[in-house]
Parts: structure tokens; C-alpha cells; sequence
């Protein structure tokens, strides 16, 4: 009996020591979860149950259980390098198959598609109304694209400037943007058309005999898209914008040479104001840009994976999706640390990173395997002690056995 009971212990300590092992060896490996060894007793069971004089029958190894503590964040160069500080798992796609890790060492393939070294695809959410929200109920493969980012022509143009109130009429009549001497003051800035080639826009400003009345002339690359006469804006007096009331003025189209679509802009001039003796210009904002090529790559802390191009222009490609599990230590190991769907996990549950019971993602970063090195070496003398110990008592027994049979 003694025999059969140091042999178990014999293959408790050897499974102690390899579960340590395994550790040990996981140290650098990225997104790694320890594990430990959990050990149970025995005893022999009768048709009436356990006496209380029992004596145990040895040890079993229970379950090799895993350690899902927070591992160490270390930082990288690479913005498609990624961890997760708290709960979740990244969601991949193993050719359709869903498959989830820790280990956020991302690349591109040939076709643009974001995947670990084992090829398996990195899933997201996907963007809906252009970007302003994501659908959650679907995951989609992230794939960066190199295309350009196309160009949109201006259509607004917003004012927040200005006027002198003690302006007078300009020493010369008419208007005419050749001669500073027919207009009080200008500004310009550029826009686009639909091609993205740029355009300069001019604003003149008149000051007419009429108190607190002015004209504006504007011209696109020195062609007219007001009215001859301009068109006519007043003040009240305190210096807010009285006409037009709604502060728009519809320009008239501008045909560029270049075969782009017309450039039809609306002037927003609600900001404009006349107060004091000087001329001043805010600001002036317009909403076109012209073709943009890719930057770069920005994720955020809730794995909005946005797209940055030369034109300033920003596109989301997708949410990061995450998943938990009620019981992640019920997850199947595949390899490579990658966990697939089990029964004893649990239904999993998906969302977006920084929402309820998700951690936050960070680029640049990876998070290191969770082993405690000194921990695992402290576990490993004691197996040791473990397995020597029982060693010794099957060494013991075999002696004790020897005594018997010699007895004449």
C-alpha cells in the first residue's frame, strides 16, 4: 500500500515540476497565463462510505489550472502592437474558426490584412454612418488599406472676422480687385474642388455711404462669384450681423478648367461682426481638402483603429472587438496563446474595449507573459523536496518489506 501511495506522490511532484517547467520556459512569451498545479487526496471508498479509521491512498493531479492575472504592459515602436490592461481577450479568425489570445503582436499580410504570426485575422466591429458609431453585432476582418484617401470639394466657407466701424468708402469707384484703392480690406484662403486640385478664394470687403452698411465681392482664382454690385451686409448698432438674417450668402458656381465639378459654396458670415477701428480676421474655415495619402495608423483607447492621411483627414476602419468568458479557466488551449470556446467557459460575451467588464487597449504595447520567475524557481525546489521525499519513502518501505521477508 505504501508502495502504490509514494508512487502517486512520485507523479504529483513530476507534474508539479512540469507545469513549473512549462512556466519557466513561457517567461518571455508574449500574452502567456501561468499555470498551477492543483492536487487532491485519496481515499478508498467501501460500499458504506469512508471509515473513520481510514488511512489515504495518496494524491491526484486535479486540474492544471490557469492564472489570468494582468501581465507586465512593455512598451514598443509599433503601433500595431497592442495589449489590453484588464478583462478580454482579442478576437481572431483562424480561416472562419473564432479563436481568442492575449498576445497582441500584430502585422499585415500581402493583402492588407492585420494578423499574428500564425496568420489568424484580427476581427472588429465594423463602422456604420460613416464612421460615427460601429455595428456590434457583427465582427468583420481589420484590413489596412494604402489607397488614397479621396478628396471633397468645399462647400462651406465660415467667416469670424471684423469690420471697422469708423471705415470710410473706398477713394475709388467701382469695385475692382486690381485696384486696393476700390476696396477697404480682403482675405483669402484656399479651396477645392472635387478632384482635390486647390483654388484661392478672395473676400472683399467695401464699405458703402450708408452707416453700417457694406458690400462684399468674392472671387474664385479671379473670377467673380458674387453680383456685380456686390453683395449688400449690414450691421446694427451695437455690431452684430443685421442681413442678410440668416448670415448665409450662396455663391455662384465656379467652373474649373481642370474637368472637376462645378464649385458651388455657401458663405457663413453669422460671426462677423463691426465693432471698433481695426480690421481683424478670426478665423476662416472651409470644409474641402484635397487627396490624402496614408500616414499612419491611430488606435484608441477603446480600439478605434483610425486611418491618418497627408490631407489631415482621419477614417476609422473598424472598433477592436474583445470577448470575456464567466470562466475564462475553462478555455481551451490551442498553442501558439491561443484559447478556443469550451462548455466550462462559458457563453462568450463581446464588446468594445472600455465598455463594462472590458479593460482599455494600448498601442505600442504588449503585455508580457504573467510568470514570476522567482516564484516559479521557489516552486520548483519544493517539487523537488517533494519528489525526494517520496523517493525516500518508497526507499523506506522496500527496506521495511526486505525486514519482513528476511524474518525466519
Amino acid at each position: 500500500m505504501s508502495f502504490r501511495i509514494s508512487l502517486s506522490g512520485l507523479n504529483a511532484a513530476n507534474s508539479d515540476l512540469s507545469v513549473t517547467a512549462n512556466n519557466i520556459a513561457n517567461v518571455n512569451t508574449t500574452g502567456f497565463k501561468q499555470s498551477r498545479a492543483e492536487f487532491g487526496d485519496l481515499y478508498p471508498i467501501s460500499y458504506f462510505g469512508v471509515a473513520s479509521n481510514a488511512i489515504g491512498a495518496g494524491v491526484r493531479l486535479q486540474r492544471v489550472a490557469q492564472q489570468f492575472v494582468q501581465g507586465s504592459i512593455n512598451f514598443t515602436n509599433n503601433s500595431l502592437d497592442l495589449a489590453i490592461t484588464g478583462n478580454g481577450f482579442f478576437t481572431l479568425s483562424d480561416n472562419g474558426t473564432i479563436v481568442y489570445t492575449r498576445a497582441g503582436a500584430f502585422g499585415t499580410d500581402r493583402q492588407g490584412y492585420v494578423v499574428n504570426a500564425t496568420g489568424q485575422r484580427l476581427q472588429v466591429f465594423p463602422p456604420v454612418n460613416n464612421g460615427a458609431s460601429f455595428d456590434t453585432a457583427r465582427l468583420t476582418d481589420l484590413q489596412i488599406s494604402t489607397a488614397d484617401n479621396p478628396p471633397q470639394a468645399t462647400s462651406t466657407i465660415q467667416t469670424v472676422l471684423n469690420l471697422p466701424a469708423n471705415a470710410t468708402p473706398p477713394t475709388t469707384a467701382p469695385f475692382n480687385s486690381a485696384d486696393p484703392t476700390s476696396y477697404n480690406h480682403t482675405t483669402s484662403l484656399t479651396v477645392f474642388d472635387s478632384l482635390g486640385a486647390a483654388h484661392t478664394a478672395s473676400l472683399y470687403y467695401v464699405k458703402t455711404a450708408n452707416p453700417n452698411e457694406w458690400t462684399l465681392h468674392a472671387e474664385i482664382d479671379g473670377t467673380a462669384v458674387t453680383p456685380v454690385a456686390g453683395e449688400t451686409i449690414t450691421f446694427t448698432n451695437t455690431g452684430t450681423l443685421a442681413t442678410p438674417p440668416s448670415g448665409q450668402i450662396a455663391l455662384s458656381a465656379f467652373t474649373p478648367t481642370n474637368g472637376a465639378a462645378n464649385i458651388t459654396i455657401n458663405l457663413d458670415l453669422l460671426q462677423t461682426t463691426q465693432y471698433g477701428a481695426s480690421f481683424g480676421v478670426a478665423s476662416l474655415i472651409q470644409d474641402g481638402y484635397t487627396t490624402g495619402r496614408l500616414t499612419g495608423l491611430e488606435i484608441t483607447a477603446e480600439g478605434v483603429v483610425q486611418a491618418r492621411y497627408t490631407n489631415g483627414q482621419a477614417t476609422p476602419l473598424g472598433q477592436i472587438a474583445l470577448s470575456t468568458f464567466p470562466n475564462p479557466q475553462g478555455l481551451q488551449q490551442l498553442g501558439d496563446t491561443a484559447w478556443g470556446d469550451s462548455f466550462a467557459a462559458g457563453q462568450v460575451i463581446r464588446g468594445a474595449a472600455g465598455s463594462t467588464n472590458f479593460g482599455q487597449i494600448q498601442s505600442g504595447a504588449l503585455e508580457g507573459s504573467n510568470v514570476d520567475l522567482t516564484e516559479q524557481l521557489v516552486n520548483m525546489i519544493t517539487a523537488q523536496r517533494n519528489f525526494q521525499a517520496n523517493a525516500q519513502m518508497i526507499s523506506t518501505a522496500d527496506q521495511v518489506t526486505q525486514t519482513i521477508i528476511n524474518i525466519r
